[in-house]
């Protein structure tokens, strides 16, 4: 290529950025190509216990691909990979290299013997044992159950190896259950000091804005926060008003982006969290306390800074006028969800006299909910009203109730208000062609379309015709209120794939929307923040130099990767925490019987929920002793071949404690 010495260096660096992107491969004779040419695609690999996973590709919009356990190459769960397709109609392919490894930590059982030592992993979609050499095994005995830290992963020939790193104790309570858990997940639970004091000095001394930054002052405007009891960080705040067309709504944002610049010690801290993890008893903050509890935070009656979305709807809810701009607010009110739902719901005499200057704000905030709800229902959005967990402790932080956590109508309002403003700013950025994340959320692959309906068919009583994803929003309109609706909520769930970040626009499919990203959550979400900058720097500039945007489009890939892996690591997190605290919750309970309600069938069991408390736990198949079952995969149920006894999901059951088994984090439940 007769190139020089400098542009060879320049040029050898961008191909090996390529090559780690997935986007070229180095073949076996030293020669690159394009991925896509040969057959190769990139995305994170989703493992499942039985060896075998499925490659989400990174490209939205395109099906997933089938690895078989044969074909994984040692990928590990959530791993970066590149996969070679090598059965386009069947949607099958095999991995052929690991751009970048999720575990780096094991969780499992050291098994010491005469001639070697292994840690058995306790997650069981990890599908081998690690090798322990004597000197790596520290002070950890046979059955100890251990943090291995992966040393080298399976090859071809060569089994993986760990050190053992630390022994964990059995918990004494639930508090040291967590503890071990944010271990196991490999959490920061600290900043490192370079954050607090930057986060100190930002505290001390707030950052004065500069005359270009013109804010505009919205501080005799009724704004409130709605929250939870227990919230801690403020990061939206609402204003309404009549307008002449209709509605005028501000979605007010805690200005996070003001405070932490791109690469400054707090962002790349962030970056790296990438959002915050809720647990019952704490939180795992994305920024230090002093940020995302006070100076961000929008809290009442104090001054903030913040990035506010003002909307004009008309009396149908469509939205007429949006604008954008950084501002001054004070909150009037730091509201919680409960009390704006005695005030619109309960018609509560004395919640209204405490908040009279403010009613008729709630009032319209109702009616324009109730707008853009329909409207939002009507274009085809899914509306999902499952039940979380809450988990009630007492002082000591034990487990108290674990019940359905209320979703009400101030719930509603604040989630209207939110998707309207992270429409508005997608939309905005989209038109002006700046490269930006978005949230997306793919249609359902048809395989596992076709394996809902096998579930659902007997539930609605559906005939032979085969259901559209347009259809779903119907579907589930046409459920509520029946016996099985919760049931058939979560099956429809589980068929539909997984929201991610995204650089390219392909839509969200649960809120048929057309153009969606996420911009108001910017204390707890690193891509809100993202888009909090990029929508700054297009409103200060006007326009975006071309150098800028090719800057941005090599940022963005990287950031919406690592933060929806990091928020599946969270989730995850959240759900292994829940599940411990209702085997704390349930330990003194064995013995004891409840009704319940099935919720899956498999050829190994049923999986019941209790109706007394948010409790799940697994009835064996071996535990039902009155006849031999048999599973039947076209209705997903299991039949009893002399008695005619048939189990199938939405049935009520009556059921024991049999046993709670702390290290599985199982209750096991027999059938009375």
């Amino acid at each position: 290529m007769k190139l020089s010495h400098p542009e060879a260096r320049a040029l050898k660096r961008l191909l090996r950025q390529m090559m780690r992107e997935g986007d070229l491969v180095m073949t076996r004779k030293g020669l690159y190509g394009p991925a896509e040419e040969m057959n190769l695609v990139n995305g994170y690999f989703e493992a499942h216990r039985d060896g075998y996973g499925f490659v989400i590709l990174e490209k939205p919009g395109e099906r997933d691909i089938f690895v078989p356990a044969r074909r994984t190459s040692g990928a590990m769960n959530h791993d970066r990979v590149i996969v070679r397709v090598e059965n386009w109609q069947r949607r099958e392919g095999r991995i052929i290299r690991i751009l970048e490894r999720a575990t780096t930590r094991i969780v499992g059982e050291l098994d010491v013997t005469r001639t070697a030592s292994f840690v058995r992993p306790k997650n069981r979609a990890v599908p081998f044992h690690l090798y322990v050499s004597p000197g790596d095994r520290g002070k950890a005995r046979h059955g100890d159950k251990v943090i291995a830290e992966i040393i080298s992963y399976p090859a071809d020939k060569r089994p993986p190896s760990a050190k053992v790193i630390k022994v964990l104790e059995e918990p004494e309570d639930p508090m040291a259950e967590v503890e071990s858990i944010i271990e196991e997940f490999n959490l920061p639970l600290r900043f490192p000091r370079a954050v607090h004091d930057e986060a100190r000095i930002l505290y001390e001394r707030p950052p004065s804005p500069l005359p270009e930054q013109k804010r505009k002052d919205l501080r005799d405007l009724a704004t409130v926060t709605i929250d939870g009891e227990r919230a801690k960080d403020f990061d939206d705040a609402v204003s309404i008003s009549l307008a002449e067309q209709g509605y005028r709504l501000w979605v007010h944002i805690a200005d996070v982006g003001f405070y932490v610049g791109w690469n400054t010690v707090i962002d790349d801290e962030a970056r790296k969290r990438g959002t915050s993890v809720y647990f019952p008893d704490r939180v795992i903050p994305m920024l230090p306390k002093e940020l995302s509890e006070d100076l961000c935070s929008l809290k009442p009656q104090v001054d903030r800074y913040a990035f506010t979305v003002e909307m004009d709807f008309d009396r149908k809810g469509e939205r007429v006028k949006s604008r954008f701009y950084p501002s001054l607010i004070r909150s009037a009110a730091r509201m919680t969800y409960t009390s704006v739902r005695k005030i619109l719901v309960d018609q509560d005499g004395q919640e209204r006299q405490r908040y009279d200057h403010l009613l008729q704000a709630f009032e319209l905030m109702n009616e324009l909910c109730n707008i853009l709800r329909q409207k939002r229902l009507e274009r085809g959005s899914l509306d999902f009203d499952l039940p979380e967990p809450e988990v009630l402790l007492d002082l000591q932080g034990n487990p108290e109730a674990i019940l359905k956590a209320e979703r009400n109508l101030a719930h509603m309002i604040i989630e209207e208000f939110m998707i309207a403003a992270n429409e508005a700013v997608a939309e905005h950025l989209e038109n002006l062609g700046v490269p930006s994340l978005y949230r997306v959320h793919e249609e359902p692959d048809p395989l596992k379309l076709e394996e809902m309906l096998k579930i659902i068919r007997p539930l609605i009583r559906a005939g032979k015709r085969s259901l559209k994803p347009k259809d779903f929003s119907q579907l589930l309109l046409g459920i509520k209120g029946t016996p099985g609706e919760e049931v058939i909520n979560y099956v429809v769930l589980r068929s539909l794939k997984q929201a991610r970040y995204s650089p390219i626009n392909v839509g969200h499919f649960g809120l048929a929307s057309k153009c969606y990203t996420h911009f108001t959550s910017p204390i707890r979400r690193y891509p809100d923040l993202v888009v909090h900058r990029i929508l700054r720097e297009v409103l200060s500039k006007r326009r975006l130099s071309d150098k800028r945007m090719k800057e941005l489009e090599g940022l963005l890939s990287d950031i919406a990767f690592h933060a929806s892996r990091m928020e599946r690591l969270s989730d995850d997190a959240e759900r292994e925490v829940i599940s411990a605290m209702r085997v704390w919750f349930m330990k003194d309970k064995v013995g004891e019987e409840y009704e319940g309600r099935i919720t899956g069938v498999t050829p190994y069991g049923l999986r019941v929920r209790l109706k007394d408390f948010y409790v799940e736990g697994f009835i064996h198949l071996s535990y039902l002793t009155d006849d031999f079952y048999q599973y039947n995969e076209r209705n997903l149920s299991l039949s009893g071949r002399n008695t005619g006894r048939v189990f199938t999901i939405g049935k009520d059951v009556k059921v024991s404690i049999d046993k709670v088994d702390r290290e599985e984090r199982e209750i096991v439940f027999g059938l009375v």
